[in-house]
């Protein structure tokens, strides 16, 4: 099979004027397919970059259990039926192959050498043997899994206040580099105003989800998990320009992962403060969170209530399960996986989390999709054992996941790896915003403090729209 060229070339400009933010609304009513990924991750700053990438030129998709769909440069979709669902990673990682990447002296072209993506919560039945149940919804599924390559990517390099077009070159793609520069040089930044329709709705009422924990922790005596993780969903109609609720959820909850995929017809936004998987430099990395009190924004009171985290027998309990089974995931594919952080408290804007973090030496020429798929779902997002607390998920739960708790990011042609979680996201989709959150169960878990974990953990989301309407 003759294999695409793909040559990267990078622009470099001067960024100290400019702003992700700003740029990006410059550019999403011009180019389609648009992408915004930044970060506030103040614990690399010599590394800290955001991205817009703009005009998607191939990629795949799943929208089913039975099929996927692949889109070659200039080349009409093309389809693949697939009989074991489990050879799913196999097959996208051979689609990657079909791209012949030039190399490139300028270390920026690879921040676009790579397809940008997600995958959801649902399809674990890709990376594992288990089945979720067929639910009966009003609309249909987003697709289960969507990754694209696009034509351009705007890195910035916040430390040295730089930006670099990078621009994907394959045969038969025209280039519109100067409508990209023209639009970043632009001093017009298009807003348009958000409003709220109507109350919020949830999936289930407050008794509904105490009753659910009481499931989970008979579970757990039982003896079928250690751990579950159970979650609720809720939505918020609205009119209007739904990105205001991504810029007032970046300030309001500055995290790691900040991130807008507009897909059309459906976007994905968020501020994740969990990776799912990172590959670098033959490393791979996990950071298992679990563990969470309430923030006031006190200084002093915070201070207290970390250190009482730190001793609380529960959430302790919780993390040592989910640091194991990080450990256990990455043993399955890496060699040489030591927790090289362990119990470190982090403050978000509206919780303490305790994180770890557990890496592994991954073998040469492994793909990544193969490795995101052994430590999918997370274990912070299912439960441990993982299997068994799926299964009871997929009982317990009213509703089927979706995007909740998957995975979002870049996969790089080089087997690089950057995926969040998606938690602290929105789904939006026909003037709704779908947003949900969860809490980890054990047997000495307490239904009304689970209830209320899971309303601080969305106390962020829930102020963003209310500040939204201010923008």
């Amino acid at each position: 099979m003759k294999k695409i060229s793909l040559e990267t070339t990078c622009k470099k400009m001067l960024a100290d004027v400019f702003t992700p933010v700003g740029i990006y609304l410059r550019v999403r009513d011009r180019f389609r397919d648009t992408v915004l990924l930044e970060s506030t991750d103040h614990h690399a700053a010599e590394n800290s970059y955001s991205f817009i990438c703009i005009n998607a030129i191939a990629g795949m998709e799943i929208s089913n259990k039975q099929s996927i769909e692949f889109k070659l440069p200039a080349q009409k979709p093309e389809r693949i039926v697939f009989s074991d669902a489990s050879q799913v990673p196999v097959q996208l990682w051979d689609f990657m192959q079909r791209f012949d990447v030039k190399p490139s002296e300028q270390k920026e072209a690879k921040f676009s050498q790579g397809l940008f993506g997600y995958a959801t919560f649902d399809s674990v039945q890709f990376f594992d043997t288990i089945q979720l149940k067929d639910r009966e919804t009003n609309q249909p599924a987003i697709p289960l899994m969507r990754y694209r390559l696009y034509q351009y990517v705007i890195a910035f390099n916040h430390f040295k206040d730089e930006l670099f077009i990078c621009e994907n070159k394959i045969p038969g793609i025209e280039s519109d580099l100067n409508a990209v520069e023209s639009l970043i040089r632009s001093k017009d930044v298009p807003v348009y105003p958000f409003r709220v329709k109507g109350a919020e709705s949830s999936n289930m009422t407050d008794e509904d989800y105490r009753q659910m924990v009481r499931k989970g922790i008979q579970s757990c005596l039982r003896g079928d998990v250690f751990q579950i993780v159970l979650s609720r969903k809720f939505e918020q109609q609205f009119s209007g320009d739904e990105f205001n609720v991504y810029r007032a959820l970046r300030s309001v909850n500055p995290s790691p992962y900040l991130f807008f995929f507009d897909y059309g017809d459906y976007k994905l936004m968020g501020s994740s403060p969990e990776s799912q998987l990172v590959i670098k430099n033959g490393k791979a990395i996990v950071h298992p969170i679990a563990g969470t009190f309430k923030r006031t924004g006190d200084d002093e009171i915070d201070q207290q209530a970390a250190a009482r985290l730190l001793e609380d027998a529960k959430e302790n309990a919780e993390h040592v399960m989910l640091v194991d089974l990080a450990r256990n995931d990455l043993s399955r594919v890496c060699d040489n996986v030591t927790v090289s952080q362990y119990r470190q408290v982090h403050y978000y804007s509206h919780v303490i989390h305790l994180v770890s973090e557990v890496t592994g030496k991954v073998p040469a020429g492994q793909n990544p999709f193969v490795l995101l798929a052994k430590t999918f779902p997370a274990g912070t997002l299912s439960g441990a054992p993982k299997f068994r607390a799926m299964e009871l998920i997929d009982g317990y739960e009213p509703t089927a996941r979706s995007y909740y708790g998957g995975a979002i990011g870049f996969m790089g042609f080089d087997g690089s790896c950057n995926h969040a979680i998606m938690i602290r996201t929105f789904l939006s989709r026909n003037n709704t915003l779908v947003y949900q959150a969860g809490a980890g169960i054990v047997a000495a878990s307490n239904p009304e403090s689970e209830l209320q974990e899971v309303n601080n953990k969305l106390n962020a989301l829930k102020t963003a729209i209310e500040i939204a309407a201010t923008i």
